[in-house]
């Protein structure tokens, strides 16, 4: 994002790279055995064929846990990804972020149907954006209207680090995308809108809220929101690489793993594993984290729009059709290209990690 963050690196993984491993957590079945060294072959071609520094995925089903890597974790050295490596989750961090708002509904805290306006007054206003039509339900599902603050690059560019207030004045200072509740549009403006708001309810940092209401209690040990513009990655990781949206083969890489993440904050600021993700999924959609009321507002969808064939938004979740008739749930997210997907499904969860140089 911030075209200071990223320091250029020119270095490229050996001509032969390491290849896909794996590991099982209990001996499986011939036919899981099959599908996880079809999953190996998929990394490997990720890394050989697609040009990625390397790439990871981590499998759930039932008691069997299987987690495999191909590449590298940082190309200078030649080390290879570890299963503890934390990483960058980007729009993940909605769902984290949804269901802290969504426990404070149950809480009586707050209410989805509560206006912008009633918990931040005067901060959606101009450029026919009005706080007072905007509820908290349509800043979780995106049907806010409200403009996407990263698509205003030359905005964010012109500071080092953000505070959430000033993300949302260069929301504002664009006019909305629709009339709110009319359509969808997937706005990080909204997430950061909905992390104030947890602010606000409160009298919290956000980052203490979801440490205190979900990492701690789940012992997701390695799940984080930075505190301000921190821009290092806690603990072991594996080096984030970038080419800053360029897609000729020879455009220069970048090392973006120390990031100013106040330009993401709620709405993909984030830090986690792949272990952390499949433990906090498989206790959100197996309704151990949420009343059932909640439970039900959080996986009510609304169609989208020019994103993600066959998807479904709930609030802070999605749902995805597949060609084989399965429907999965999850989120995805992206920081510079850097990808983590996280699926689910009954019997099965999987996370994947990697960080994209195209």
């Amino acid at each position: 994002m911030h075209q200071h963050t990223a320091h250029a690196d020119n270095g490229r993984p050996g001509a032969e790279p390491p290849k896909a491993a794996g590991a099982v957590s209990e001996s499986a079945p011939a036919s899981s055995a099959d599908d996880y060294e079809a999953i190996r072959r998929l990394l490997q071609q990720a890394v050989t064929q697609g040009g990625l520094p390397g790439i990871l995925a981590e499998v759930r089903d039932g008691d069997r846990q299987w987690f495999g890597t191909a590449g590298v974790a940082d190309t200078r050295t030649g080390r290879e990804r570890s299963q503890h490596d934390r990483f960058r989750i980007g729009s993940i961090s909605k769902t984290f972020v949804a269901t802290v708002v969504l426990q404070l509904a149950a809480e009586g805290r707050l209410s989805l149907d509560d206006t912008v306006e009633q918990w931040l007054p005067g901060v959606v206003h101009g450029h026919h954006h009005d706080g007072a039509g905007v509820n908290i339900r349509m800043l979780l599902n995106h049907t806010s209207g409200i403009f996407n603050y990263t698509d205003d690059q030359e905005a964010l560019n012109r500071h080092e680090t953000h505070t959430p207030e000033s993300l949302a004045q260069i929301a504002v200072s664009h006019p909305p995308a629709f009339t709110p509740g009319s359509g969808w549009a997937y706005s990080n403006t909204n997430y950061v809108l909905a992390g104030m708001i947890t602010e606000r309810a409160t009298g919290r940092g956000l980052a203490e809220e979801i440490t205190e209401r979900i990492s701690r209690p789940l012992g997701l040990t390695g799940t984080y929101l930075p505190h301000g513009g921190d821009p290092t990655i806690h603990g072991p990781h594996s080096r984030h690489y970038t080419k800053l949206f360029r897609t000729d083969p020879d455009a220069p890489v970048h090392d973006a793993t120390e990031l100013d993440s106040s330009m993401f904050w709620a709405a993909g600021g984030m830090i986690s594993t792949a272990g952390d993700l499949n433990r906090f999924f498989g206790a959100l959609l197996g309704g151990r984290i949420l009343p059932p009321d909640q439970q039900h507002d959080m996986f009510t969808t609304v169609p989208t729009r020019d994103w993600i064939s066959n998807a479904a938004y709930g609030l802070g979740v999605s749902s995805v059709g597949l060609p084989c008739g399965k429907t999965v749930w999850g989120m995805g997210g992206c920081a510079l290209r850097i990808v983590v997907l996280h699926l689910w499904r009954p019997r099965w969860r999987t996370v994947g990690h990697h960080q994209r140089q195209r």
